[in-house]
């Protein structure tokens, strides 16, 4: 068990309370004049937010002074639990149906989004497996193809709901922390054709992810249909301009954009406060991944080390994906921009990944 403690990573911890900021006023923003047309109180996501943020922040310093090595010992156990929610999820009356998606387990609006917390337990898992054989994944039968079978077990699981977005993030996350264990990118060139096989599989199996797709290339070619949320980003970042429209001021979130404070909400954030404040957004999250990444690097252990690399892609991968589906350079998939979107279980657990970074952080030398 490291020996050396030291303080935390201080500009990792004051980024991502920057971000949470930022998320709140937003969500605020965002949803106002919706939350007071639909439940006549425009503070109802921005109370919930902050009830989030509260939990999730209490979790981030405690964790930060639990020995990350601690989630070494549990990683199986936690595995387990993550494989049961997502089965009590697909059972009916256990499950919760939102928006067409079995995802959640709860009552009313107190719930939980087990696949949210699959990332996690998966990044644990495979941390601990990558640090113990890392030699075997250079092994295409005896390494690679048991760890990628894992992950792609949880990622069937998570599409029964459907959750797709939560379960490419997952694999990508995955597949991140594997090529820098060591796998060979021969192996994953050929897993790479197989891979593109059968998501193009999921993709024709589902029609409306057919119409995600034909939006994607050409939205306006359904513009009240598929195409809608694409063209009503793309009117919320264009109008912002150099400055923005002012905090508050956002034209498109007046029952333009579906759901606003959500997967969209970057595009509200653009239109209100210009380029130099979608700019600053992406500056902070750049700050947050090189803190990261410096902190897997100094790491004193192999564990530790894939450990913040796996929490450090996961953030990197659905940043990257959802202004990639704002900005409509790829199709629409469902994933919120980390502390910054409006989400109960999302938002926690992200507060809690970086609660084990900041963790390693007191450990690693750099």
């Amino acid at each position: 068990m490291p020996a050396t403690r030291s303080t935390p990573d201080i500009i990792l911890i004051g980024t991502t309370l920057l971000l949470l900021s930022i998320g709140i006023v937003m969500v605020y923003s965002a949803s106002a004049d919706w939350a007071l047309v639909k439940f006549n109180d425009p503070f109802f996501f921005a109370k919930r937010q902050l009830l989030f943020a509260g939990v999730g922040v209490a979790a981030m310093f405690f964790i930060m002074n639990v020995n990350y090595m601690t989630w070494r010992t549990w990683a199986k156990i936690l595995l387990v639990i993550c494989f049961v929610l997502l089965i009590g999820v697909l059972i009916p009356g256990v499950g919760m149906v939102r928006g067409g998606a079995r995802s959640w387990i709860g009552v009313g609006a107190f719930s939980i989004q087990p696949s949210e917390f699959m990332k996690l337990a998966m990044i644990t898992f495979l941390a601990k497996y990558l640090a113990e054989h890392q030699k075997k994944i250079t092994s295409f039968k005896k390494g690679l193809i048991p760890t990628l079978g894992l992950v792609m077990i949880a990622f069937a699981m998570i599409m029964l709901q459907p959750d797709l977005g939560t379960g490419s993030v997952m694999v990508g996350t995955s597949i991140v922390m594997i090529f820098v264990a060591g796998a060979r990118i021969s192996h994953f060139v050929g897993l790479g054709f197989v891979g593109l096989a059968g998501f193009a599989g999921l993709i024709i199996s589902a029609p409306y992810r057919i119409k995600r797709i034909t939006s994607f290339l050409d939205p306006w070619s359904d513009e009240l249909g598929s195409g809608f949320q694409i063209i009503q980003s793309l009117y919320s970042l264009g109008p912002g301009g150099l400055m923005g429209l002012g905090l508050g001021q956002s034209r498109q979130k007046f029952g333009y954009l579906p759901e606003p404070q959500t997967d969209f909400i970057f595009a509200i954030l653009s239109e209100e406060l210009g380029f130099i404040g979608g700019a600053l957004v992406l500056l902070l999250f750049s700050i947050l991944l090189w803190r990261g990444v410096r902190i897997a690097l100094g790491a004193p252990d192999l564990f530790g080390s894939f450990l913040a690399i796996g929490i450090i892609g996961m953030v990197a991968i659905q940043v990257m994906i959802n202004i990639g589906v704002v900005t409509g350079l790829i199709p629409v998939t469902g994933i919120t921009l980390p502390l910054i979107s409006y989400g109960g279980s999302s938002l926690t657990l992200m507060l809690a990944s970086i609660g084990v970074l900041l963790n390693i952080s007191r450990y690693a030398k750099y």
